[in-house]
């Protein structure tokens, strides 16, 4: 069932990445795509590590069970991000999120073949309601927008991010055997994602150096970016993630998915309020038909 509480956890995650595509498209010029998740994720376990020390104490239950870190760590940390900045550089803004918006049919779609997870009616009916109002979105209200969309390179990174976000997703809600029950290390929630920061920092920090050398760029150091720095460290990282590990585990992927839809919308408002617009009549519709879908999809979630 879907409480207030467990609503509030899975609509600040989309509302913190709305912002960190908003500001990474702002910073698309000042610093390189991979060297700004490795910067954004070493502040982050800056701040992790005080919080979360009790995993440094004993590393034995981390190393028996590196594996799966590694690979979560990779793909929340080490490629998501990295893709989706990678994106924003060659791929405009309607594109990154008219693909972003597939990640609930990405959640279907895995939950279908690796995990057995039939969709339910109610499912897909929700996953229709909730693209539509995205797509309502987009188009400004004109969907003949949409038929005039052409795809570039950044477009596959995208789509290949959201892949990524998906399968990061269903392994938080249904994480090995060692990670469950009585077998799971005895950690609070500092102490996960510091997990997967150490394992995901380490791909980050690689594709970052690999970065700078086949395609060297120059960072332009000053307040705006310090600014942007701290609020994606915070933010959309270690507040998002939070919330959005918490959600996963109590209502599942596939519905923390329709919630993802409501990034697009809250970027749109983001760039309203920064090009000083005012919200259009879409903009309502779009949330009553994502809200539509996740009360749909929700009701028998469980």
């Amino acid at each position: 069932m879907l409480t207030p509480r467990l609503a509030l956890l899975l609509t600040l995650p989309p509302l913190m990445w709305a912002g960190n595509a908003v500001v990474g498209r702002l910073m698309a010029g000042s610093v390189p795509p991979l060297l700004l998740n490795a910067l954004r994720w070493s502040i982050a376990l800056l701040i992790l590590l005080p919080l979360g020390r009790r995993l440094l104490g004993d590393l034995r239950p981390l190393l028996s069970r590196w594996r799966y870190f590694a690979v979560i760590g990779f793909l929340g940390m080490g490629c998501y991000n990295a893709l989706q900045y990678q994106a924003l550089r060659s791929s405009s803004a309607l594109n990154v999120t008219l693909i972003a918006a597939s990640l609930p049919v990405w959640m279907l779609a895995i939950g279908a073949l690796v995990y057995g997870v039939r969709p339910t009616r109610q499912q897909i009916i929700g996953a229709l309601l909730s693209l539509s109002g995205v797509l309502l979105v987009i188009a400004r209200g004109d969907l003949s927008t949409l038929a005039r969309v052409q795809f570039v390179p950044g477009d596959l990174l995208m789509l290949l991010a959201v892949f990524t976000w998906a399968l990061y997703s269903w392994l938080l809600a249904r994480p090995p055997a060692h990670m469950q029950g009585a077998q799971r290390p005895d950690w609070g929630w500092a102490e996960m994602l510091l997990a997967q920061t150490l394992f995901g920092l380490a791909f980050a920090g690689s594709m970052a150096g690999l970065e700078q050398l086949y395609t060297p760029q120059a960072v332009h150091w000053g307040p705006a970016l310090a600014a942007t720095l701290l609020f994606v460290a915070l933010g959309p990282s270690l507040i998002a993630y939070r919330c959005w590990g918490l959600g996963v585990a109590q209502a599942g992927p596939t519905v923390a998915a329709f919630f993802g839809n409501l990034t697009p919308v809250f970027a749109a408002l983001m760039s309203a309020a920064l090009l000083g617009e005012w919200p259009a009549w879409y903009h309502g519709a779009a949330f009553a038909l994502i809200a539509g879908g996740i009360a749909v999809s929700s009701s028998r979630s469980r």
